[in-house]
């Protein structure tokens, strides 16, 4: 995939495109995660989409690289199948400037092979200048949306998990940002260490919610408010009780990655 140098801007659209997610990729990535793949029921993990929808803006012309996602949306109703063809659209819908970089909000729909509508996958993404060190002091990313999680402590603990370099440099070995695994690329950016992608942390919350709901539709709005770093340890936490209203990943008593679950159909 050959990355070019353009500006968005509000109203690129993407070319309409249809491809085939390879599977093995997509098994090699659940088993760095330590995910069965069975758990979406013979369908890819829709957390997969943040990258593949990362990687269309790359094939219409943006760079990724220095590109940090602050807030992202799945909106699922009928999991693309392994090995299954799908045609993806979309577009830029949205430009803004903040003190750390520029601002961009843009969204891709996928179809099935029948046509049938498999997935939404938006982001607002915060873009740093790759050629200069961020100014630590520097935290402007925009206006932050209210939180989902008020009270980790509250929420239950479903799974602990622990990074390693190792981890995070095999899940990004594909990757074209390297702040996901080069120490100088994540210091210019403003990080201490290279950071995991937002899809890499998604995919531990969209596991624990297949793996108990099996949802035939779900709406998942993911607020990303502190960065991963590729030693970190973290829980998932769930809210709500049976009905898991809420979904994060918590690390210290603060969030670092929070899921708003709207409208949940099990399976």
């Amino acid at each position: 995939m050959t990355e070019q140098t353009v500006e968005p801007y509000v109203g690129l659209a993407y070319r309409e495109r249809s491809y085939t997610p390879d599977p093995e990729e997509e098994r090699r990535l659940l088993a760095i995660c330590g995910t069965d793949p069975a758990v979406f029921g013979g369908g890819l993990d829709p957390a997969t989409f943040i990258t593949h929808a990362i990687e269309e803006q790359v094939r219409n012309g943006i760079s990724s690289s220095g590109g940090v996602n602050m807030v992202q949306w799945l909106i699922v109703d009928d999991l693309p199948r392994f090995g299954e063809a799908v045609t993806v659209t979309g577009g830029v819908t949205a430009i803004s400037q903040a003190p750390r970089g520029r601002i961009t909000e843009s969204e891709a729909q996928y179809r099935g092979a029948d046509g049938r509508h498999c997935l939404n996958s938006g982001r607002v993404s915060l873009k740093t200048d790759p050629s200069k060190y961020a100014d630590p002091k520097l935290r402007g990313a925009g206006k932050r949306p209210d939180p989902v999680i008020a009270d980790p402590a509250a929420l239950q603990v479903v799974e602990e998990v622990q990074l390693t370099p190792e981890i995070v440099c095999g899940y990004s070995a594909n990757t074209a940002n390297p702040i996901h695994n080069n120490m100088d690329a994540a210091n210019r950016a403003g990080y201490r260490a290279p950071i995991i992608g937002g899809a890499h942390g998604v995919r531990y919350l969209t596991r624990a919610i297949w793996s108990h709901f099996a949802p035939r539709h779900v709406h998942m709005d993911i607020r990303f408010r502190r960065p991963i770093h590729w030693d970190d340890a973290f829980e998932v936490r769930i809210a709500g009780g049976d009905s898991w209203t809420a979904i994060g990943l918590t690390r210290d008593g603060k969030v670092l990655v929070e899921m708003a679950i709207r409208d949940l159909v099990p399976g």
